[in-house]
């Protein structure tokens, strides 16, 4: 066996090192000198052949990337700065290829094997080793990522199942988030817990393989490393390992982030004669975009109805999205017949729904959605899907998906309730690797079942989706007291904080800035909670802000408790709440005399 093969980030502190000891492939990591990866395997079983026997390591070559790019979500641009090796290898004398990716926010790496005519994958078993019994927070699988989040240690994690992504803090301080990247004519992965506490992969949605005469290429295993959260929620690692958009797409000017209005979740199946009010209410919001749910469908002369309500909308200044079951836009065909359709009606954008499990098949399905889609200039959002693995790097038409318990659960004609813990939890697992369709902030009180308008309203700040899609009644939102703050929150930002005093399970307190404004929203957990909020951890020196808080009411869930005062970065304020409420703050420059 040769020396392991080592691979450091830009900055020198994340160190990868490729050995095969006992002749299996596996990888460690370390950051600032502390162990993130035990023994780690990447793993591939094809038939006849394992990449956890009988491996050698040969030449290398090396390079780096060094690239930034515009990127809708907690900041304005991604960087995408690492240093890259390839790794020829051997089973047998079979030759294939090992890739490294070490950046200054995590590694990747991933196995490609020639092509050969009749190969069957049988499994893959890759593995991430963490060391230690360090506290996890994790959801258990289920085909539409939608599993409530909890916090436990490694050594207790349940059995079967968890789905990505899934973080956990190390006893260095570190925290580090585990998934995949760049899924493409590939199953998704799940993980569970092994015997010696490493969580080892499973094809979960492809049980008996597949058989292929292509190269595979294995998706970016990803273990994302932070040194504080406001890393952990910056990193667009899993976005960089995705190829970048073809130049059309890049700069394509029919592609726009909004908020949009939405009338499933306050009401229920659409209703044709009330689809005037409502894109007037979206208007009056102030938003960009209005989406037509499922049952439209069953109006009478749907599509001719529908290209009405799309005109009306035109006229008010207002785009319309359309709600589609993704079993008629699964064959190719239909698809195109669809999509062509929806344009003829005047349609910006659609909102798949109900997609099955991720297998090979479905995996690749929602690529050649996102390109068809792009070719008639339609924006996506993929519901009922599977977690996000940078698909929306390549296709930036795809402004957001599920694959996340949001406010849709979290509603009374169904008896649901959410955890009080999984808001706090959910902005440092699912949303470390993409966009999440989470549908927030309802001021309705019967729908509060617990939370508070403050906590709801925070949502809005805290769950970032380019597609932000309100779930509340539009009538809410406009007799509300905070309907100018609710207003100034925006589907994208340009930076983004994460304040002391945040933990996940317990408080999540972010500081986002668009332009010179700035928006902070605190969701609390299920304790009693203050905090303090140092306004220079995030306001410039040398100006007066013209700041709107709103607080919890001391004696009602639907109230806001309102302050428009003038404050300076030198100001500090102590923040006290309930059980899941919350506090949001909006921070606008004054004007200099």
């Amino acid at each position: 066996m040769r020396d392991p093969i080592t691979v450091a980030s830009p900055d020198g502190r994340i160190c990868l090192k490729l050995a095969t000891p006992g002749s299996t492939l596996c990888y460690t990591v370390s950051v600032d000198e502390h162990q993130v990866l035990l023994p780690s395997t990447i793993s591939i079983q094809l038939k006849g052949w394992d990449t956890n026997h009988n491996v050698t390591l040969g030449s290398s070559e090396r390079s780096s990337i060094h690239e930034t790019y515009p990127f809708f979500g907690s900041r304005s641009t991604a960087i995408n700065h690492a240093n890259r090796t390839t790794v020829k290898a051997s089973i047998d004398e079979e030759e294939f290829e090992v890739d490294i990716h070490v950046a200054n926010d995590g590694v990747a790496i991933r196995l490609r094997i020639p092509a050969r005519r009749g190969r069957h994958i049988r499994g893959d078993s890759s593995s991430w080793h963490v060391p230690g019994n360090t506290v996890v927070w994790y959801g258990a699988l289920l085909p539409d990522y939608e599993s409530p989040q909890h916090e436990t240690t490694l050594e207790n994690l349940p059995e079967g199942n968890l789905g990505f992504p899934l973080t956990a803090q190390l006893p260095s301080g570190h925290y580090v988030t585990l998934t995949e990247a760049d899924v493409q004519d590939y199953g998704d992965l799940a993980v569970a817990r092994g015997s010696d506490g490493a969580l080892y992969g499973s094809l979960y949605a492809d049980p008996s393989g597949w058989t292929t005469d292509e190269e595979i290429t294995q998706p970016w295993r990803v273990t994302i490393i932070a040194r504080d959260l406001t890393g952990l929620v910056n990193t667009t690692l899993v976005q960089n390992l995705n190829p970048g958009p073809d130049s059309s797409l890049a700069s394509a000017d029919w592609i726009q982030p909004g908020r949009s209005a939405w009338q499933w979740l306050a009401s229920g199946d659409p209703v044709l004669e009330e689809q005037h009010q409502w894109v007037d209410w979206t208007s009056e919001l102030g938003f960009e975009y209005y989406l037509v749910d499922e049952g439209w469908k069953d109006w009478p002369n749907s599509w001719e109805n529908l290209k009405e309500t799309v005109e009306y909308a035109k006229g008010k200044e207002v785009d319309v999205w359309i709600w589609v079951h993704s079993n008629l836009v699964t064959d190719v065909e239909e698809r195109q017949t669809y999509f062509r359709k929806a344009v003829d009606a005047g349609v910006v954008g659609v909102k798949i729904d109900f997609p099955p499990p991720s297998n090979r098949t479905i995996s690749n399905w929602y690529h050649e959605t996102a390109r068809d889609a792009a070719s008639h200039q339609l924006m996506v959002d993929f519901h009922g899907a599977t977690k996000p693995s940078g698909l929306e790097r390549t296709w930036p038409n795809v402004l957001t998906r599920e694959g996340v318990r949001g406010h849709e659960w979290h509603v009374t004609r169904y008896n649901r309730v959410l955890d009080s813990d999984h808001d706090v939890i959910l902005p440092f697992t699912r949303y470390i690797a993409g966009h999440g369709d989470y549908t927030p902030t309802v001021f309705e009180p019967k729908e509060l079942v617990g939370n508070t308008w403050a906590h709801e309203l925070a949502q809005a700040i805290i769950f970032t989706s380019p597609f932000l899609c309100f779930g509340g009644s539009p009538e809410t939102y406009l007799s509300n007291p905070a309907l100018d703050v609710l207003k100034a929150i925006r589907p994208v930002w340009d930076e983004t904080l994460v304040l002391p005093g945040s933990r996940p399970g317990t408080l999540v307190a972010e500081a986002r800035r668009q332009g010179e404004e700035w928006l902070v929203g605190i969701l609390n957990g299920a304790e009693r909670n203050t905090v303090t909020l140092r306004l220079d951890d995030f306001l410039s020196h040398g100006r007066h802000w013209k700041s709107t808080l709103l607080r919890e009411h001391q004696s009602r869930p639907d109230a806001f408790d309102r302050q428009d005062v003038i404050m300076s970065p030198e100001n500090k304020l102590d923040i006290t709440m309930g059980p899941r409420s919350g506090f949001v703050a909006w921070f606008r420059p004054q004007e200099r005399t």
